[in-house]
Formats: structure tokens, C-alpha cells, sequence
């Protein structure tokens, strides 16, 4: 599932639930030491909390701002491939002419292939599923010997160029303006896979949780102390913050790995399906177009 519009709550406060349960544990043991047992553990000043939520503030927002930042260039990426999908399909409409037509359709499924083939491979999901609707058995056989599965469709398109160059069906700079096209399909490819494979620092998450959780201790120590701050004020406010923090923390945690198919993801699949539906039609096909992807409650139906 991906989503459209946005994020339902729940699925946030799912992601931060453990550590809720973890707050609500230190804050239920400190308060029964404090008030049952009678245990003052530190008459802790606010100003040390208040210190702590100002730092993890600011580093929250430095978090967010950089997961942010790889989600919208890997959309920003997927919406170049729109582009060169559609270009490749036009250029080679135009350069090849209508007594072309099946060699234009051959190409032209390759490239819906590859989208879906792109977009599996990033989500370590079976590559090949499915595409006997878009590629030949000849292009399986060859593109499954393959590692890369997309850069053996890339080439298998570069090579009927070369070929319908050959058959002198092209011109050197008609070749030339298909094969930049590919270049830039190839270099796009390129990009989403240094995404996938350039791992944010785990030891900043690991830092920050680290911090939150001291933030929550020490603020409830703080409220504990003091009969300024009641029970039934100061513990939901503790548990109010320390969702707020960690459902943060989650939502950029989700955001800096956008393929890794999870609902937070760049929606690859329904693009891929938008890239379909344009080129078949470019193609004048009248059946077996597919419809966009359905939205229900916010979420793309897989």
C-alpha cells in the first residue's frame, strides 16, 4: 500500500507505540516510588527537561528535514522517468514511422517492463513477476541472466536501436536522440539506486532515541517532585510529549528509505501504472488498458 493524500493516524501512532508502552512504564514506576513508596529520588529543577526538549527539538527537525530530502528526490527521480518514458515512446513513434509499428510496440513494452521491473527490484520483491504480459520470451530469458534485471532491459533497447541503425530504418542522430534518452533512463536508475543503498546514520536514530527517552525521565522526575504538578496533570503530559516526540521520530525514520515498501513510500507502483496507461495509449490501444490505482482511506490498493 502507498499513500495518496495522507498518512491515517493511526498508522503513525502505530509506529510509536513501543515506545509509548516504555514511557508509560518509567513514568507508572517513578510516580509509584515518588507518591506510594514515599522514595524521593532528586529534587530536579524543569529547566534541565526544558533544556533536553529544546536539543531533541532541534534535532528532530534536522532528522525530518534530511529524510524529507531523499524522499522528495527519489519522487523527484521517479518523475524524470515519467518524462523519458513518454519521450521514448513519442521520439520513437516519430522517427520509425507507422510501417514500424510492432517494432515501436516491442520497445515501448520493454520500457513499461522496466518501470515495474525498476520499482520491484528497489522493493527487494521478484524482479521478473508478472512481466510476461509486457516482454517476450526471448527478452525473459535474457534479462533473467542477468543481476540487474533494469539494465538488461535498458540494453536490450539499445540494441534494437543499433539494429533498426543497421537496417537503416535510423539515422545517426535519430539513434542519437533515442540512445540520450536512454542515457537519462539509465542515469535516473542510477540515482534511485544510491538511494536504496546509502544508509542513513543509524548511530544519530540511535542517539537521538537514547535522548528522548532521558528527556522522559528527567521530566518526570521533575513533575514528580513538585505538588505544584498533580498526578493527573503531569502524567498525561508526560505521555502527551513523549508520543509527540516519538511519532515524529518515526514519521522521518519511515521518510529517509523510500523503497522499502512500506505505506510512507514513493508511490512507484502507481506511477509505473500512470507510465502504462500513457504509453499504451500513445500506442492507440483501446483494450486491456489498466485503470489507475484505487485510493481508499488514503492508501493505493495493491
Amino acid at each position: 500500500m502507498l499513500i495518496r493524500y495522507r498518512m491515517p493516524f493511526f498508522y503513525v501512532l502505530k509506529t510509536a507505540m513501543p515506545d509509548f508502552l516504555i514511557v508509560f512504564v518509567i513514568a507508572c514506576t517513578v510516580y509509584f516510588m515518588e507518591w506510594e513508596l514515599g522514595l524521593l529520588l532528586i529534587d530536579l529543577s524543569f529547566s534541565i527537561p526544558a533544556f533536553l526538549g529544546t536539543a531533541i527539538s532541534i534535532l528532530l527537525s534536522f532528522k525530518i528535514g534530511q529524510s524529507y530530502d531523499r524522499w522528495w528526490e527519489a519522487r523527484k527521480i521517479w518523475g524524470a522517468i515519467v518524462n523519458d518514458s513518454r519521450s521514448l515512446v513519442m521520439q520513437s513513434q516519430a522517427f520509425l514511422g507507422t510501417k514500424n509499428s510492432n517494432v515501436v510496440k516491442r520497445i515501448a513494452y520493454r520500457q513499461i517492463a522496466w518501470c515495474y521491473v525498476l520499482g520491484r527490484s528497489l522493493r527487494g520483491l521478484e524482479p521478473l513477476e508478472g512481466m510476461e504480459a509486457y516482454l517476450s520470451q526471448e527478452d525473459l530469458a535474457h534479462i533473467s541472466k542477468q543481476s540487474n534485471k533494469p539494465l538488461a532491459i535498458i540494453q536490450l533497447n539499445s540494441l534494437e536501436l543499433e539494429t533498426l541503425k543497421g537496417m537503416g530504418l535510423l539515422t545517426d542522430y535519430k539513434q542519437v536522440q533515442l540512445d540520450d534518452t536512454l542515457v537519462r533512463l539509465c542515469a535516473s536508475m542510477g540515482k534511485t539506486e544510491r538511494i536504496k543503498h546509502t544508509v542513513f546514520p543509524t548511530k544519530y536514530r540511535m542517539f537521538l532515541h537514547l535522548s528522548i527517552y532521558l528527556f522522559v525521565i528527567c521530566l518526570t522526575i521533575a513533575t514528580s517532585g513538585t505538588s505544584a504538578m498533580p498526578i493527573y496533570f503531569g502524567f498525561p503530559l508526560i505521555m502527551s510529549i513523549a508520543t509527540i516526540f516519538f511519532m515524529l521520530e518515526g514519521t522521518a525514520y519511515n521518510l529517509q528509505d523510500p523503497f522499502e515498501n512500506r505505506p510512507s513510500d514513493t508511490p512507484i507502483t502507481a506511477i509505473a501504472r500512470t507510465i502504462e496507461i500513457n504509453i499504451r495509449e500513445l500506442l492507440q490501444e483501446e483494450e486491456g488498458i489498466p485503470k489507475p490505482q484505487a485510493v481508499e482511506k488514503g492508501f493505493y490498493l495493491m
